[in-house]
Formats: structure tokens, C-alpha cells, sequence
């Protein structure tokens, strides 16, 4: 069986568990797709093997998970040391390693990245309005409005899809005290010119880098840039805990200051010195981040290669543009793609053709935060400020991406979106 005849046989089998009225309309439109070829690729479906068929839907990610017999020494471990959390010796390990990983200083482990987010803004005691983009999880905002913060989004670059820094300094007031831009996708941020604005005005720099786990420029990771860089470790992430979160900390004197604001603000037993929360990643989470540390490195080629698989699939595609990282070292964590005005579908058919037929692409990160009711009265949310913003979120979808993606699959998804485009 070709490629093609698995892609069509896959499809058209996931159609008839997911199909819909959308299905049937989209499907019709697609070249080679048509109700002829329905009817052949249903019965070829329907002849085929229960080991052959695609029963499982395909998430935008799954979890890397290593093999569960090689965690039970390290529960064995937490069982016999009865020590469940409070910076315990699977917390003091994996804070050791990950630096060493990472090639950084000083990390502050925590239950997740929002708490991690809202703890960072906590320790540099910034007020009044940052400066950030609408264009990432709303989580990145929600950590400002929860230490009493105003966001002031600014556009975001076309090409790179990070915060524009010729937007900035308009931007920039006398209640301004800080920049938080992100590393969307795990693309870099144009540091050294964010760097350079936040000097002239005084202002600190928090890097939300939840997409940035091992990612380096030509000087080493990139989360040693700004004053502080907040991981996510969650599920979805390349390295993950189940839930967790990390701050970058540039030396060991903020660390401290991070490690009692997590921890209720308490300096020992019987000083608090500060508003804490209880930010403190459990005993169970850091263990696992010690076993997955050693797996990270496959996991990371494997998704090379799903990417690699990805580019030369959709090369030429008229109309479809993948999003490509100029990071020195990627992590691979996403696979975006704009579909552009001439592609013959929208996004958002192309979108429901995948989810028709079983495959969950994610519109990552549709719609804009700006939008969202608790901010979208900003004077910055205007979407006449946000055009490239605007414009990115109407045409982006990530395509699933993780290790372990079967080739079949992925050639699927590939076909669907290539046919779609017309004869090359």
C-alpha cells in the first residue's frame, strides 16, 4: 500500500468514526477525495485488519513518558524517606541537574509555570504596567493581572511572531517598569534590542519561556537573558514533571528570595519575610523530572526527526507556511503553520477537516489574549494596534508533534493538507 492509499484508508476510517456534516463537505472538496474515492477507501477500511486501522485519535501532543518499571526505584525512594515535599532530596537533585542541563546558574523549581510567572514578578516587586504580547497562552497576562499589574500588549513581528521591539518604546510610560515577551514557539526573542530598550528606561525583563526548555542562541541557553526566565514543565512540554514549573535565577542571592516566596514567604522556621505563596514542586514531580532528564535527549531527536518529516512533506505547498525557528539549538516543541489567503481552504476548514477525520491540530494561539473579556476594554487590545498579531492568529495551526508519532500518521496528515493545496 503507497503512502497515498494508507493517508486516503486512514482517513476515510477515522471519518466514519468522526464524521459530520463539515466531514462530508470538506472531504468532497479535497482533490482525490472525492465521493468516488470515499466509497473506495471505505471499503478498503472496512477490510482491513483491527491491527491495521487507526482507532486512536491524534492529539496535538502527548506526553513523553519513559518506562514505568524504571520510576518505581525512585517511588521506592520517596516510600522509605517519608519525605513527601518541602524542598526534599528529589527537589534539591533535580534543581542541581536541570541547571547543569540547561547550562545555567541558579533554578528554582515550582508546582507550575503560573505560579513560577506570578512568583517572578513578586520577587523584582514590579508594578504598575508591562509591557507583553497578545500573542501566547493567557497565562502570560493572567500573572500580571493577578499581582494587580495592567498589561499593554504591543504588535508582535510577522516573521518571528515574538514581540516586536520597534513597537516597544511607544509603548513605554511612566508607569512602565517592565518588559515580559515570550519565546513563542521556542524562536528566540530579539534579546539583545529588548535588552538595550529596558536599560535605556530602566525597566526589568521576565522572559516567559515555557517553549524555551534546551533551547540556545550562539551563546548557550537563552534563558540567561533578561532578569529572569520562567519554564513550564507541564504535560504538554518537552520536558515534563505531569505539572511544574521552573525560574531561572541569576545568582544565588535572587534564588533565595525565590525560594521563600514560594515557600509562604518563610526564611526558616520561624521567620516569613514576604507575602509567599505555596509554589513548592512535590517530592513525586521532581522524581520524575530526574528520570525523564534521562530520556530528554531522545525524545528531543525524535522530534527532530517529526519535524524534519514535516518540512519535507509540506515544502512547496502552495499557500501553507511553516513557522521556522532560527534558534541555534530547537527543541522541536511545535510545528506551526500559517495557512495563507491562497490556500483553498480556510484555517479554520482546514483546521475542522483534520479534527473530522480524528487528527487534533490546535489553533496555537487563536484567539488573540487581547480579546478575552478581562482585557479586551484595554486601550492596547485596540486590533487596529495588533494587525500582525490579528493576522497570525486568523492563520496559524500547530500539527500534532511528539515523540512516537507514528510515519503512516504523519504522512496522513500531511496528505490531507497537500491535497487540499491542489497538484504542485
Amino acid at each position: 500500500m503507497s503512502v497515498d492509499e494508507a493517508s486516503s484508508a486512514r482517513l476515510h476510517s477515522a471519518s466514519a468514526t468522526h464524521g459530520s456534516a463539515v466531514d462530508s463537505v470538506l472531504l468532497n472538496a479535497l482533490p482525490g477525495f472525492g465521493p468516488a474515492a470515499q466509497r473506495t477507501a471505505h471499503t478498503k477500511a472496512a477490510t482491513l485488519p483491527a491491527s491495521e486501522r487507526e482507532p486512536e485519535p491524534i492529539y496535538v501532543t502527548r506526553p513523553h513518558l519513559p518506562p514505568l518499571e524504571e520510576f518505581i526505584p525512585y517511588l521506592q525512594g520517596i516510600w522509605d524517606r517519608q519525605i513527601l515535599t518541602n524542598n526534599g532530596p528529589c527537589h534539591r537533585e533535580l534543581e542541581v541537574r536541570l541547571a547543569e542541563y540547561l547550562g545555567v546558574e541558579h533554578i528554582s523549581l515550582f508546582a507550575n509555570g503560573t505560579i513560577a510567572l506570578l512568583t517572578a514578578l513578586q520577587a523584582l516587586r514590579i508594578t504598575g504596567e508591562v509591557i507583553t504580547t497578545p500573542y501566547s497562552f493567557v497565562a502570560t497576562s493572567h500573572a500580571l493581572l493577578w499581582n494587580g499589574i495592567k498589561p499593554v500588549f504591543v504588535d508582535i513581528n510577522p516573521r518571528t511572531l515574538n514581540l516586536d521591539p520597534t513597537q516597544i518604546e511607544a509603548a513605554i510610560t511612566p508607569q512602565t517598569t517592565a518588559i515580559l515577551p515570550v519565546h513563542c514557539y521556542g524562536r528566540p526573542c530579539d534579546v539583545d534590542a529588548i535588552q538595550m530598550i529596558a536599560d535605556n528606561y530602566g525597566l526589568k525583563v521576565v522572559y516567559d519561556a515555557a517553549h524555551a526548555f534546551g533551547v540556545q542562541d550562539i551563546g548557550g541557553s537563552i534563558l540567561r537573558h533578561g532578569d529572569l526566565s520562567v519554564l513550564s514543565l507541564h504535560a504538554t512540554k518537552v520536558f515534563n514533571t505531569f505539572e511544574g514549573g521552573a525560574i531561572v535565577c541569576p545568582d544565588a542571592r535572587t534564588k533565595r528570595r525565590i525560594d521563600h516566596l514560594k515557600n509562604f514567604g518563610f526564611a526558616d522556621e520561624t521567620t516569613v519575610v514576604a507575602p509567599g505563596i505555596n509554589g513548592k514542586m512535590s517530592e513525586i514531580n521532581a522524581a520524575f523530572g530526574l528520570l525523564q532528564l534521562e530520556h530528554i535527549d531522545a525524545a528531543l531527536a525524535q522530534r527532530k526527526r517529526v519535524v524534519e518529516r514535516y518540512e519535507a512533506g509540506l515544502n512547496g505547498v502552495a499557500g501553507i507556511t511553516p513557522v521556522r525557528s532560527d534558534a541555534f539549538r530547537h527543541n522541536h516543541g511545535y510545528f506551526p503553520i500559517l495557512v495563507r489567503p491562497r490556500y483553498p481552504l480556510s484555517r479554520d476548514m482546514l483546521y475542522q477537516a483534520l479534527k473530522d477525520v480524528g487528527i487534533h491540530a490546535r489553533r496555537y494561539f487563536y484567539p488573540l489574549i487581547s480579546s478575552f473579556p478581562m482585557y479586551r476594554g484595554l486601550p492596547s487590545s485596540d486590533p487596529a494596534r495588533l494587525p500582525h498579531a490579528n493576522a497570525i492568529a486568523d492563520q496559524v495551526i500547530c500539527l500534532p508533534l511528539y515523540p512516537g508519532l507514528p510515519p503512516e500518521a504523519q504522512d496522513g496528515i500531511i496528505s490531507i493538507v497537500a491535497r487540499a493545496a491542489g497538484p504542485a
